[in-house]
């Protein structure tokens, strides 16, 4: 019997020293770590739309026109009110940003022709010559497009559409140029200036 003890200790004995020891607070689930993602809080805030304006070298359509009348010569037109003015020997010239108006006269022996007209213009990329009626008459109108004169401060040359009318009235021819980008909605506009162009007493 002392022998059958003996060898049920060394038997217990060695199941003890190959087993870890498991203590109580390791019989225990350890608890599991979630990391939790969570979506970007919404914006209920509206994105703020941007300030509308016009193009470049659109004219705003709240302008205001005012007469313009050279001393000395038989004419009158309207132009934007506000617009930088250079003076001339026969009229003006009116400029804002992109845009400009120009008004001159001269003697003429015979009213301008198509032609004539086309003859006068050096540039290659006409667009259209023909003869249109306007509250102040007929007048010769020529439609094409050149480059800009280059920019006092920064020199860019824009690609200007410029439109230009030769009105005659008994030894007078009175040239109406008016330019602006290539692109602007300034149809209205230009036919207001030309609308209002009129022969007036000398």
């Amino acid at each position: 019997m002392k022998v059958r003890r003996s060898v049920m200790a060394l038997v217990m004995a060695g199941l003890a020293a190959g087993c870890s020891t498991v203590t109580p607070a390791q019989t225990q689930a350890q608890p599991q770590t979630q990391t939790q993602v969570q979506a970007p809080a919404g914006n209920d805030t509206p994105a703020p739309q941007p300030t509308e304006s016009n193009p470049p070298g659109d004219i705003p359509d709240d302008t205001v026109f005012v007469a313009y009348r050279h001393p000395g010569q038989p004419y009158e037109v309207k132009v934007p009110e506000g617009w930088a003015r250079t003076d001339l020997p026969t009229g003006a010239s009116f400029t804002d940003k992109l845009n400009s108006i120009r008004i001159e006269t001269r003697s003429a022996a015979s009213p301008p022709t198509e032609a004539s007209v086309r003859s006068q213009v050096h540039s290659i990329d006409i667009r259209t010559v023909d003869t249109v009626t306007r509250k102040g008459g007929e007048a010769v109108r020529i439609v094409y497009r050149a480059d800009s004169s280059p920019d006092p401060v920064t020199g860019k040359v824009v690609k200007d559409e410029v439109e230009r009318y030769a009105f005659y009235q008994a030894g007078h021819e009175a040239i109406l140029t008016l330019s602006g980008p290539v692109g602007a909605d300034n149809v209205d506009p230009w036919r207001t200036v030309s609308d209002s162009f009129h022969w007036t007493a000398s």
